[in-house]
């Protein structure tokens, strides 16, 4: 791989630490959760982080999606401080281990520290043999990200010396003013920004918000869950995801073209440019490989954008290495990275 510019990636997102178990479908029926899906915590939700901390077979793992895709994306590249990555966490153990793990990562993390309130988690709940996962997350410090933390000297350098930007949809529920921020100055530099729909109920209850980022974003992605809940919210059919990719490619833009990659799990990826449709081929898992399907979208977003900021790899290839990584995911407990060493081949490069 050639040498990537320091910062080259500037990411935003929601810091957590994750709390893994599995589940039996009781569990989620009684705290009113749904398998694949992803949710922000609720006051009834309390008692379900204290069962789950008093588990033997728990798992503590850095996450936060968008962490997650920035410790995918270094990962492959292999050059460490390519992606800088914000955020606000409390000034607590969970996270100093966000910390650790992301700098272990090679990620260039610039938190924002919020001294009175604890570091966010995530209830990572997996059903059928780890196949299936519902997300709750309480966000805690994470929703008290502020602008000004970007608008720092040091920080904001940061984000204009970057040639490509990512930030999922989950940061829509706390900053959207830093994301209108980062999309109008990628825009005016003529600079790919780049946003996930990330979860079905951002589609709907936060639809407003994200139809105001919506015309600075040059690649969207999504699962076809995602996809069918944007189109419930604009009013367009639901029922076929090529069709609601197309629908998306053409939403307000400020200026150039959109490409709309959607993912559907074992099935083809969607991707949209230009009009065209194009269907990518997945790798099929068997049923025993599989550990744990969280952070697979996220690992996919990771290798896909490793690819894409080296300008010669073409939307295939970009697509084939996300797969390369979502699948690599799978077979891992929680977003973990394995060695290196041992997906060379398979990853190319």
């Amino acid at each position: 791989m050639s040498e990537l510019p320091e910062g080259v990636l500037f990411c935003m997102g929601n810091p957590l630490l994750d709390i893994s178990a599995e589940v039996d479908k009781s569990f989620l029926e009684r705290f009113g959760l749904k398998a694949n899906d992803a949710i922000l915590a609720e006051e009834k939700h309390v008692p379900m982080y204290r069962e789950l901390q008093g588990k033997t077979d728990v798992d503590y793992v850095a996450g936060g999606a968008t962490q997650n895709t920035c410790r995918v994306f270094q990962w492959v590249v292999r050059q460490r401080d390519r992606c800088v990555y914000m955020g606000c966490i409390g000034k607590d153990e969970f996270g100093n281990i966000l910390a650790e793990k992301a700098r272990e990562a090679g990620v260039n993390v610039r938190y924002q520290i919020n001294e009175t309130t604890p570091t966010g988690t995530c209830a990572v709940l997996l059903t059928d043999g780890g196949t299936h996962r519902s997300l709750c997350a309480n966000l805690a410090a994470a929703n008290c990200f502020t602008l000004d933390h970007l608008l720092k000297e040091d920080n904001l350098k940061l984000m204009e010396n970057a040639q490509y930007y990512y930030i999922s949809g989950f940061f829509l529920t706390v900053s959207v003013d830093s994301m209108l921020h980062v999309g109008k100055h990628a825009t005016a530099k003529g600079k790919p920004f780049c946003m996930n729909l990330s979860a079905p109920f951002l589609c709907g209850v936060f639809s407003t918000q994200m139809m105001s980022v919506m015309p600075y974003v040059d690649i969207l992605f999504g699962n076809e869950s995602e996809a069918a809940e944007l189109a419930k919210a604009q009013g367009w059919p639901s029922d076929c995801t090529k069709e609601i990719a197309k629908r998306a490619e053409k939403l307000p833009k400020e200026s150039g073209s959109r490409l709309v990659v959607f993912t559907q799990g074992c099935d083809p990826v969607i991707v949209i440019q230009n009009g065209a449709v194009t269907e990518y081929p997945v790798e099929r898992i068997p049923k025993e490989d599989i550990i744990d399907t969280n952070g697979a979208g996220d690992s996919f977003v990771g290798g896909f954008l490793a690819g894409y900021v080296q300008v010669q790899k073409t939307i295939a290839e970009c697509v084939a290495l996300g797969v390369k990584c979502a699948s690599m995911m799978i077979r891992q407990s929680g977003c973990s990275l394995p060695d290196r060493k041992s997906y060379e081949n398979a990853l190319g490069f």
